[in-house]
């Protein structure tokens, strides 16, 4: 049977031959970008290879000209189950076909055509089986072989078996090039628990030549996935990272990783053996550019260090007896310096390290204990149970963060209910990061209400009426809290948007972590006139590494130049004292102005965020005096 690559790029080396002496530089974003353009979310960017197709060959052309050599097809989601979503499920093999044929047309004879393929099992509210997964992938392949592709390009798999599955269909159909990436989470997981090497292992034994990352992390967390292979070195990576962690304010999307930052990430990647490096959500052409020149005359080179050791586990601790209800978190800071710190809930069903860290922190004096509502969008144990595992066992305060993200007015209330029935009555209201970057990419946003809306409904609840306006036959209690952040601009536009979250009902903010004495004392002065509860954030790093990927990967946070530089080369427990004192002399500077302190545990290193909560208890008497509310004055 003749297979289905016969007619190829022409002229070319193999693709598989090149990338033994040489990295090349891979396009960036379709989706994102064609936002960025005008094109509006929701519409099938696929559709557009037939319906605006100047649109689409002027971003192949954009990518090759800022020097991309492998060029990916517009057909990610061209599966006759992605497109009936659309109503175009009989538009596959046109589509495909379009889109090879406008790629092929925008760049020049030296750069690789490769036909993008995104799973046909992860569509939402579409049940699709096995062997239906493998017969749309044969139709979509087919068309994109018959076309003339340089190599399949298969990406943003979340499941390591569905990308199996996907590979062996490739192979049966072609001798092409066969590059394969999973889409992993930021700690650096294959999200259906398999190892890296194992995965990476079992999708090359189906007969992918080239695998890789994609998608769902910036370069930080790809980078660390990486120095954590066993086997590094021994065959080519590729690698498309986002432009870090998306931003969603006011219907719109933002990614925090610059050109530059992206441009010295791509050369640490190729050095840990990626040898096709290009961008994904939230990249440009101007990222392209700076990833092009990063790696011009690069030379492999593979580092082969062995991984680091696999983390300690922690046993579980006996339950405590709870105490006695304590003033509200507002009632405290009227009378001393009161500390916030939040602890994410863990990823899995272990909640050992959780408790053990929660009851550490109370220990140390925090004042409250706060939960994230599966914070960028990954999947983590509710909140809602881990807090009133903390108020009965621990005795501790819990303060339970609630995203517009993940529940319908439903769900909302529903979760409030049983939040006031435990007696947890401090939360804070967030939008939240958007669910199609995070771990289930095949997961929506619900988005019913904003953060302003949710304030006024919960604030509602406190007056006895369901967001319905129908009574309750009780009144809840909640103190209801407000991210405000600092890190902009134009500081007084993010304190106009406190000003209103204010009128909404908020009862007092906290703030994404600062690392500029200067921005604290800003913030003071822009914010004294409000007479409004201010919980200033701080953060410690893990090391140079980590406040390098916050810097340029994580929205809302800022680093100062002298920060960056203090932690810039620090590792392990050399980093983390660095961290801490950078931390303490910020909480010097925050202490003086706010009596609210908010403090971050990174990566659940609680003994951290312990070590700053002594700080402040010890240092909070007579160094640092209240600031005075207008009750106080």
């Amino acid at each position: 049977m003749r297979k289905l690559d016969e007619r190829g790029g022409g002229g070319k080396p193999d693709l598989r031959d090149i990338l033994i002496q040489q990295a090349i530089v891979g396009d960036g974003a379709m989706g994102t970008y064609l936002y960025q353009l005008g094109v509006p979310i929701g519409v099938c960017a696929e559709e557009l290879n037939e319906a605006r197709p100047e649109i689409i060959r002027d971003v192949h052309r954009q990518y090759y000209e800022a020097g991309a050599r492998l060029v990916e097809t517009n057909t990610f989601a061209a599966n006759r189950y992605k497109l009936s979503r659309y109503g175009l499920e009989g538009r596959v093999e046109a589509l495909n076909r379009a889109g090879v044929a406008l790629a092929r047309s925008a760049v020049g004879p030296d750069a690789y055509v490769a036909g993008a393929i995104g799973s046909a099992r992860a569509v939402p509210g579409v049940p699709v089986t096995k062997e239906e997964a493998d017969a749309a992938y044969a139709e979509q392949m087919a068309a994109l072989l018959t076309e003339g592709v340089d190599a399949l390009l298969l990406e943003t798999f979340s499941d390591a078996d569905d990308a199996e599955a996907a590979v062996r269909v490739a192979r049966r159909l072609t001798e092409a090039p066969v590059v394969c990436q999973l889409a992993i989470e930021g700690g650096g997981a294959v999200p259906d628990g398999r190892s890296l090497d194992d995965a990476f292992a079992r999708l090359r034994d189906a007969g992918a030549d080239i695998v890789g990352l994609n998608c769902h992390s910036g370069p930080y967390g790809i980078i660390r996935a990486l120095e954590r292979l066993a086997r590094r070195g021994d065959y080519p990576l590729s690698i498309f990272p986002n432009a870090g962690l998306p931003a969603y304010v006011d219907g719109t999307f933002s990614y925090p990783a610059g050109p530059e930052y992206f441009g010295e990430s791509a050369l640490t990647l190729a050095r840990l053996g990626a040898r096709i490096v290009g961008g994904c959500c939230g990249t440009t052409p101007a990222h392209i550019a700076a990833v092009a020149k990063a790696l011009a005359g690069f030379r492999p080179a593979f580092d082969t260090e062995a991984a680091p050791p696999a983390r300690e586990t922690v046993a579980v601790r006996e339950p405590a007896e709870p105490t006695r209800r304590e003033p509200s978190i507002l009632d405290m800071a009227k009378e001393r310096h009161t500390v916030i710190v939040e602890l994410d809930p863990p990823r899995d069903l272990n909640i050992d390290k959780f408790m053990k860290g929660a009851e550490a922190l109370h220990r140390a004096g925090a004042d409250a204990i706060t939960m994230a509502d599966n914070s960028l969008a990954m999947t983590r144990m509710s909140n809602s149970a881990l807090a009133f595992l903390v108020k009965e066992r621990l005795g501790a305060r819990p303060l339970v963060h609630i995203a517009c993200r993940d529940r319908n007015l439903i769900g909302t209330q529903s979760h409030l209910m049983g939040l006031h029935a435990t007696g947890i009555d401090h939360v804070l209201a967030i939008t939240g990061d958007p669910a199609r970057f995070g771990d289930l990419p095949g997961a929506s946003s619900v988005y019913d209400v904003t953060s302003f809306q949710i304030i006024k409904m919960i604030k509602q609840m406190n007056e006895g009426l369901a967001f319905s306006g129908k009574p309750m036959k009780e009144k809840a209690n909640f103190l209801v809290g407000t991210a405000l952040n600092p890190n902009v601009k134009h500081l007084h536009k993010a304190v106009e948007r406190l000003e209103k979250k204010i009128e909404a009902g908020a009862d007092y903010a906290m703030t994404q972590p600062v690392y500029d004495p200067e921005l604290i004392v800003k913030l003071h002065e822009a914010t004294k006139h409000l007479d409004f509860p201010i919980f200033l954030g701080i953060m410690p790093f893990t090391s140079g590494r980590n406040a390098e990927y916050l810097h340029n990967e994580v929205p809302g946070i800022t680093l100062s130049d002298d920060v960056r530089r203090r932690m810039a080369g620090l590792e392990g427990e050399e980093g983390r004292r660095a961290s801490l004192a950078i931390s303490k002399e910020l909480l010097d500077v925050a202490m003086e102005r706010f009596n609210g302190i908010y403090l971050i545990t990174p990566f659940m290193a609680y003994e951290m965020t312990v070590e700053l909560t002594k700080y402040v208890r010890e240092k909070a008497g007579s160094r640092f005096p209240l600031v005075p509310t207008r009750e106080m004055k």
